[in-house]
């Protein structure tokens, strides 16, 4: 019968259909497994998950609503319409595209931002340029490196989102499930096989796991997001203890009932914008399992975490109510065996990560070879500069680039006869291989010029931070300063030795509130793990680079040798002692 229809009676029954179900998902009444009867098919563990949930009682949060009514990569011809149209996504589409890489990221601009997916954060140059092509034909003429050693391409029209989705495929990239609530990029170590120190090449395990996940629609629509990094204890940190998994490599010894050897130490519950990190579960993993390990904690976590409380959905809060014992249990009962576990003296102490390895020149174990860390502003990169580096890596290195969660990246296998002429054409692109102990560890997330939820400019103000500090404070050792502009911490503020959140600020009662920062101070990460504390409130933007001065500068003259750290100073006190000393420190 249906063929007696017109396409346009058809798309009629097709929108009506739609709005009887989205009228029923807006009363509670929702379908359970479409058809009725049992769930079937890779979106039952989904369903299952969320009618546990009704029938306990609970109302799930509008985000399960909207994909209860319809799966995202169900409704591509929808996305593919709006483009034709060139029209604006309505706010269950904005969500339901960032399964696709696409945030419509209004009012503060009017169009898409595009999130990839890079796996351990590795491309090759002919991928970046044409990632530059794209960006320059479809997009703003820049890109963004994000924390999770990504690209972001911004400023896309309606019109041309569908066209940017598939030129990333057409290059042998995704940006599928970058964004909403999934298992996001996957990082590793950026000088994964190249690195003196490692104990192990992540490369092929974030890219089996980076596969596995695009390749099983059962591991889209979990609670909320969910982050995976491995690190292969090289000299740059992958901050993987800020993971929802973190894979360690560790020398397991011998003597301890485990074979020894190179083994992956798995921690759970990273959230540090929740004020908690990843906690070392006891349980080692073979290396060659970890996919098989991920994919069972990830399918628990899908069955038992939260649908009703967005604010309390990522794996931490299941952790917490029922214990890693708990937990563990139930990952052993889906893989079907018991995990290896270790008492912590049978791993051998893990070699040092260096905070400035991500900046400059560096030899690799391949002798005669070099990687070449190249500093961004703010972590801004034109398509011009993206074009010129992937040309130097072809000419000059070994085709790769590496991005770091240090929001740079490394062109690596530079010759040692070629090092000068490399660093030399980076630097003709208006770019650098050097930074300032500030610049070098200077992270903000997009803030407000780019994203709905920044409360003010981040990246701005960074750059008014190291203009202002630079020529006045003379730091001799990496400082740490990480600006973010909402509750959602993507610059991950909490680790930074000096963090700022961005706030409104009360500027009188006949004023508009103003932009400003919280700022707090003594965070860390790895082995140096800690929460940031509260210092300052409610600075004006105006007056954060003058704070930042102050605290410096107050370090630098009360520090008790010239070999401590800013961390280890900022702990030594508290923060009452710490503003004190500040701000005897009279700005310029």
């Amino acid at each position: 019968m249906s063929s007696d229809f017109t396409p346009d009676q058809k798309r009629y029954l097709e929108g009506f259909a739609s709005g009887l179900i989205a009228a029923r998902a807006a009363r509670g009444q929702l379908p359970s497994g479409g058809q009725g009867g049992e769930p079937t098919g890779p979106d039952a563990i989904h369903i299952k998950a969320q009618d546990r949930t009704i029938a306990a009682g609970g109302k799930l949060s509008d985000a399960e609503k909207i994909k209860r009514e319809q799966h995202p990569f169900d409704a591509y011809d929808r996305l593919k319409q709006q483009a034709r149209d060139n029209v604006a996504p309505k706010a269950a589409d904005n969500f339901r595209w960032r399964y696709y890489g696409l945030f419509y990221v209004a009012p503060t601009q009017t169009s898409y931002m595009c999130r990839l997916r890079i796996a351990n954060g590795i491309l090759t140059h002919w991928q970046l340029a044409g990632l530059a092509d794209l960006a320059d034909k479809y997009a703003g003429n820049y890109s963004h490196v994000t924390t999770r050693a990504n690209l972001q391409i911004r400023e896309i029209e309606p019109k041309n989102a569908v066209a940017v989705v598939e030129g990333i495929m057409d290059l042998g990239l995704a940006s599928r499930g970058s964004g909403a609530d999934n298992i996001r990029n996957v990082t590793g170590t950026p000088t994964a096989g190249i690195d003196p120190q490692e104990l192990i090449d992540t490369r092929p395990y974030a890219r089996e796991w980076h596969h596995h996940i695009l390749n099983e629609r059962a591991l889209y629509g979990l609670p909320r997001k969910f982050n995976v990094g491995f690190d292969g204890a090289g000299r740059i940190p992958v901050l993987e203890d800020t993971n929802d998994i973190g894979f360690q490599a560790v020398e397991v010894k011998d003597g301890f009932g485990a074979e020894p050897g190179i083994w992956f130490r798995l921690a759970l519950g990273g959230i540090t914008g929740h004020r908690d990190f990843a906690r070392d579960t006891g349980v080692i993993v073979k290396p060659e399992e970890a996919t098989q390990v991920a994919d069972a904690i990830v399918r628990v976590y899908i069955e038992h975490g939260d649908r009703t409380d967005r604010n309390r959905s990522r794996l931490k809060y299941v952790l917490d109510a029922w214990g890693f014992e708990k937990f563990l249990a139930h990952v052993e009962e889906k893989l079907g065996r018991k995990f290896v576990t270790v008492p912590a003296d049978a791993v051998a102490p893990r070699p040092v990560y260096d905070r400035s390895a991500h900046i400059g020149v560096h030899p690799q174990k391949q002798a005669g070879l070099n990687w070449i860390g190249v500093v961004f502003p703010t972590a801004r990169i034109s398509t011009e500069q993206m074009r010129g580096l992937a040309k130097i890596s072809n000419d000059l290195g070994d085709g790769d680039i590496r991005l770091t969660v240090w929001q740079n990246l490394l062109i690596s296998g530079v010759a040692d006869d070629n090092v000068t002429l490399a660093v030399a054409a980076v630097e003709a692109l208006g770019l650098t291989t050097q930074a300032s102990p500030l610049r070098a560890g200077l992270i903000a997330c997009t803030g407000a010029t780019g994203c709905r939820f920044g409360a003010a400019q981040t990246k701005e103000t960074a750059e008014k931070i190291a203009q202002w500090c630079e020529p006045r404070v003379a730091l001799d050792s990496p400082v740490n300063i990480h600006l973010t502009g909402c509750h959602h911490s993507c610059a991950q503020h909490y680790i930074g030795d000096i963090g700022l959140i961005a706030c409104k600020v009360d500027a009188g009662e006949d004023a508009d509130a103003v932009e400003g920062f919280h700022i707090l101070v003594g965070g860390g990460f790895g082995t140096e793990a800690g929460i940031a504390r509260d210092l300052y409130r409610d600075i004006k933007v105006p007056d954060v680079p003058r704070t930042i001065e102050r605290m410096l500068k107050g370090y630098l003259a009360n520090r008790a040798s010239r070999d401590e750290t800013f961390l280890t100073f900022s702990r030594r006190h508290d923060t009452d002692a710490l503003k004190a000393l500040f701000d005897a420190e009279a700005a310029e």
